[in-house]
């Protein structure tokens, strides 16, 4: 049966812990879907993983759609989640209804996610959420604001901080998100904020009191040229797919492949 955001919320209360994971295009997606994950979130992180550039400022909402688009073909379980991009929905909330409008008309995701918790934000979810657009919002490290806040360094560390952080997740709640990411936060706070709200944390960084962990799908694989420090690896694909174009490279030059 398909996820639905009603039964993530089922799950908070049964302490069912929730798995989350990136993806970028059909393959990928359809992998994850068949191993079970339960929501699958197309991040604006693609722009680093699967596009090459160095922040996720540069990709379009045009970019993510194609991406989403691809990602839902593979997908018959999991609730898919897509990233609205950067400045696809800080100018107003008739920007972000515009943009979120397009990502559920045009590639058949469920929902979206948006950055932030300031009240700004807080009026733009309000306006999503009364149009009937599902929203995932997301605090703590908020890759979109990386210069305003000087590198992808933890959040919260101090008192004032960490409040702020909590006030602006119970801020989400009240605006109508579903679920809220939790991004390399201490891992204390990420507890506190998770006994104190109904809906469903997600934590990435933020230890193992959330209700749900996503992580970056490159990550897991081992992919990534570098690991964040939070992030596990569970396979090295970097070393298997070099080993195996090296192999080939190999076999071809010494007229191995193909077998006569």
């Amino acid at each position: 049966m398909p996820v639905t955001i009603p039964q993530l919320r089922q799950w908070k209360q049964q302490s069912r812990p929730i798995t989350v994971l990136t993806a970028w295009d059909w393959a990928i997606a359809a992998l994850l879907d068949q191993a079970g994950v339960d929501v699958i979130l197309v991040g604006d992180s693609l722009a680093m993983v699967a596009l090459g550039y160095s922040t996720t400022l540069p990709i379009t909402l045009d970019e993510m759609l194609h991406h989403t688009k691809a990602v839902r073909r593979g997908v018959s379980r999991a609730l898919v989640v897509c990233d609205l991009p950067f400045m696809t929905y800080q100018e107003s909330a008739q920007q972000a209804l515009h943009s979120a409008g397009r990502v559920l008309k045009e590639t058949g995701a469920q929902a979206v996610k948006v950055e932030g918790g300031y009240p700004a934000m807080i009026d733009t979810i309000e306006h999503l959420v009364q149009a009937g657009i599902p929203v995932m919002g997301h605090v703590g490290l908020r890759p979109q604001s990386v210069h305003q806040l000087g590198g992808y360094w933890q959040q919260g560390k101090t008192p004032a901080a960490a409040a702020e952080i909590l006030q602006q997740a119970i801020a989400l709640q009240a605006a109508g998100a579903f679920a809220i990411i939790l991004e390399h936060i201490p891992a204390d706070l990420g507890h506190k904020i998770s006994q104190q709200l109904s809906i469903p944390t997600i934590g990435i960084g933020a230890g193992p009191h959330c209700d749900g962990q996503v992580l970056v799908t490159a990550d897991v694989l081992g992919l990534s040229e570098r690991q964040p420090p939070f992030a596990k690896p569970y396979a090295n694909l970097r070393q298997t797919i070099t080993q195996a174009v090296q192999d080939y490279c190999a076999e071809v030059k010494n007229h191995q492949f193909p077998p006569t």
